[in-house]
């Protein structure tokens, strides 16, 4: 069995806490939050010490693994301890919120970056996997456009806000992943623009609430992202990839199915699943379970701290050209 410990015990850590305790292969053993009655009320669902203190948990020598869950400021410092005590890591996004010490990070880790894992789950959700490989199969022949609608159901909180990064490094970033991992080619070019349509105070931020991005490869493959921070129904998660061949569309999840039709209305359908903890429940899990299964086989890691960086140089672009109002290159 491999011993897991999860650093930081919020909404994150829950659910990776749960995926963990749930695996067959994998032990919940530690989990550690510097509010130590929130690790507690965690191991005592699931099992496993509970910590205040993180260096305890990356240690502790009877720990193959851990998952940081914890505010972004601390990935790099968590990570990079994690792996000089010879721990597997699964860190979610991003590395940082500034470039140059995301590379520095992944610098740092030399060959240890191989087993290091960027939270990047999107990529496990089973629409968009299939997507993924279906392109690669040359189900819609050549690739020529990439299409994501990200809009979240409801607007974050100022408080959140002031620390996130701002839209492209907290939102969209899982975007950019996307879109690199279904091109199969990097960016070279990007235009974004911003706008503030529902709360004007995120100027004094440099932020936006509203976003459009195109991007374009070397080879001319064409990527659109929209994202709004505010969706009144509900939390809408698309993608639409174009190619010379076909067409391939993934459309958003509900608890059901079933339709309804009546004199009133025609197709009526339930509400969008609410957010990300449901609406990639699924992604979260296979996540995790690719995770443990790379570290079992010692097979490579599906999302790297390279791809962290590469995901943050394009969230750094996409600003600077909503900034200026131009498209930017990208080097």
């Amino acid at each position: 069995m491999i011993k897991i410990a999860i650093l930081g015990a919020g909404r994150i850590g829950q659910v990776h806490a749960l995926n963990v305790a749930r695996h067959k292969d994998a032990t919940l053993a530690a989990v550690a939050d510097p509010i130590l009655t929130n690790a507690q009320a965690l191991t005592a669902s699931w099992g496993g010490i509970a910590m205040s203190d993180p260096l305890e948990a990356i240690n502790h020598p009877d720990i193959d693994a851990v998952v940081i869950g914890t505010p972004t400021h601390t990935h790099i410092d968590l990570m990079l301890a994690a792996s000089r005590a010879g721990k597997a890591v699964l860190c979610e996004k991003p590395v940082d919120l500034d470039l140059e010490k995301a590379r520095a990070a992944e610098k740092a880790l030399g060959d240890a970056a191989k087993r290091v894992m960027l939270g990047f789950n999107r990529r496990f959700d089973p629409g968009f996997s299939e997507i993924h490989r279906r392109v690669q199969q040359g189900d819609i022949g050549d690739l020529h456009q990439v299409i994501i609608t990200s809009r979240d159901p409801g607007f974050a909180p100022m408080g959140y806000l002031q620390t996130s990064g701002g839209i492209f490094r907290d939102m969209v970033i899982h975007d950019f992943d996307l879109a690199r991992w279904l091109l199969g080619e990097e960016p070279v070019e990007i235009f974004a623009t911003g706008s503030r349509l529902l709360e004007p105070a995120l100027e004094a931020l440099g932020d936006y609430d509203t976003v459009m991005v195109q991007m374009r490869t070397a080879s001319g493959k064409q990527c659109q992202i929209n994202c709004s921070r505010q969706a009144v129904y509900g939390y809408d998660q698309r993608m639409e990839v174009f190619g010379s061949g076909g067409m391939l569309l993934n459309d958003n999840l509900r608890e059901t199915s079933v339709r309804h039709y009546r004199g009133e209305e025609t197709e009526a359908r339930g509400p969008l699943l609410n957010f990300f903890m449901e609406r990639y429940a699924d992604a979260y899990r296979l996540e995790m379970e690719a995770f443990i299964d790379a570290i079992k086989t010692g097979s490579p890691l599906p999302t790297t701290v390279h791809d962290g960086c590469q995901a943050l140089k394009l969230a750094d672009a996409a600003q600077r050209s909503a900034d200026s109002h131009a498209a930017v290159t990208i080097e």
